[in-house]
């Protein structure tokens, strides 16, 4: 079964799964709550969203420029920089710092990132412990799941999900309330921070002004994980670059407001290298690993390098009745939903997941919540357009578009079958597409025009 096949098999699975319909409904709904009472700090939301994607376009249309000065600030402040142009690069890098350290045990924030290369896989392979250290990657990693959502990861599971987990792994309290839980999971990671070899993190900016990865989260975790063990990996894509510190007063309330509805998360952070002289906390050294890994590609192309601006706040999956309604597990990708669908054929290989860019409604709703202004819509359908000139789409289903264009073409063609014809086309061809659970449209036996002709119907 290729990815395809496979995509086509979990989401409908997942569209008649009830209890994760009702799961996904209950929690976006809550979320939809909080993002109209976070949109009201801004006077002029929208003239924020324009000033952010106009920084955010800036920096891509000169990445070269940003990319360099980056390196040189932060380098300057005693970080070091590990260039991986693919996946098996930062790997293979990676690796040789826990080798050469003899490290052996790891604390990690939550970073899409590092999801992108597989990397817990990869460590666990080499006889390393990782451990997630937010609240719903540890969940999703005890379940040995993928995260769900970019800022949610155990956003498909109810809270008596979660406590039947805790009371399989642990006998913990059975039914045990999500306080209960917090507390569990608060005083089991709190000895990991202290004695762990390594803190990995990704990087929601990367500053090039200062030399500064910015973090955001709610819970702490990223803070503990990067300042008490010796070594700090952060693993980010070479998009994350803004050009100044000065840009954060803007983009940091956005971000929040979109991706969870708060006015600005708990903890902000922005480090800037290794510990110095007279800091009480931080690590001994800091490595970070520029990953490329397709996005140059997508950067080459004349309309989709604009999903770059993209700061992953996951407003368009919460938005996307398609994600909504198949599940971000469906999407074999860590990135799911609209922007998923956009990039994720350039990271993951465009053979293998072209089909993605033809799993949506094309609704719009995806741009117009989005809060940097990234037309996600319209950078569908030039995927899909690109994927048909380079044959990426099956023979068959060309055929058939090009017999539909061809009938549909002049008015003779089409009402050429009548609706007799057109039912039994519809039926044996068309409900393999649409799914054998969907009700087809039955066509009149004559067309609009005959019964004009006719005069059956008047105007």
């Amino acid at each position: 079964m290729n990815k395809k096949q496979q995509f086509i098999k979990d989401s409908e699975q997942k569209a008649f799964d009830t209890k994760h319909r009702t799961i996904i409904d209950f929690n976006i709904g809550k979320y939809r709550s909080a993002v109209v009472k976070g949109k009201q700090q801004f006077i002029n939301l929208d003239l924020v969203r324009q000033n952010v994607s106009n920084i955010k376009q800036h920096t891509v249309e000169n990445l070269d420029k940003y990319l360099k000065e980056f390196e040189s600030n932060f380098t300057k402040n005693g970080g070091k920089i590990i260039w991986a142009d693919t996946v098996e690069q930062a790997l293979s890098e990676i690796i040789r710092i826990f080798n050469v350290n003899e490290a052996k045990t790891v604390v990690k924030s939550k970073s899409m990132a590092t999801e992108e290369i597989n990397l817990n896989e990869f460590l666990e392979k080499n006889n390393i412990e990782v451990l997630e250290t937010d609240l719903g990657e540890y969940i999703v990693q005890l379940a040995n799941e993928k995260p769900y959502h970019l800022i949610s990861p155990a956003m498909h599971k109810s809270k008596q999900d979660v406590a039947d987990l805790f009371y399989e792994k642990f006998s913990f309290k059975q039914n045990a309330e999500p306080e209960e839980l917090t507390e569990f999971v608060r005083q089991k990671l709190r000895k990991k921070f202290v004695s762990a070899d390594v803190g990995i993190s990704g990087a929601n900016f990367l500053i090039a002004d200062i030399g500064g990865i910015a973090l955001t989260e709610n819970e702490g975790n990223a803070l503990l994980s990067t300042s008490f063990p010796k070594i700090h990996i952060a693993i980010a894509g070479i998009e994350k670059l803004i050009p100044s510190i000065n840009d954060m007063n803007q983009i940091w309330p956005l971000l929040s407001t979109h991706g969870t509805g708060q006015k600005v998360t708990v903890y902000n952070s922005i480090i800037t290298g290794p510990r110095k002289i007279g800091e009480l906390d931080g690590p001994e050294r800091v490595y970070l690993v520029l990953l490329n890994n397709g996005r140059t590609d997508i950067l080459a192309t004349e309309h989709q390098y604009q999903a770059l601006k993209c700061i992953k706040c996951g407003a368009c999956l919460y938005e996307c009745p398609v994600f909504r309604t198949v599940g971000g597990h469906t999407y074999d990708s860590m990135y799911g939903g609209p922007i998923g669908s956009v990039i994720t054929p350039f990271i993951k290989g465009k053979k293998d997941y072209s089909h993605l860019s033809f799993a949506s409604t094309l609704c719009g709703k995806c741009a117009e919540i989005c809060p940097v202004k990234i037309p996600i819509n319209n950078l569908l359908l030039h995927n899909r357009a690109d994927f048909v000139n380079e044959n990426l789409v099956a023979r068959k289903e060309k055929i058939s578009f090009e017999f539909w264009t061809f009938a549909m073409s002049k008015r003779i063609r089409f009402d050429f079958a009548n609706g007799f014809f057109k039912n039994i086309f519809i039926n044996i061809f068309a409900k393999n597409i649409f799914g054998k659970k969907r009700q087809m449209p039955r066509f009149y036996r004559l067309s609009f025009s005959s019964l004009i002709k006719k005069k059956k119907i008047f105007y």
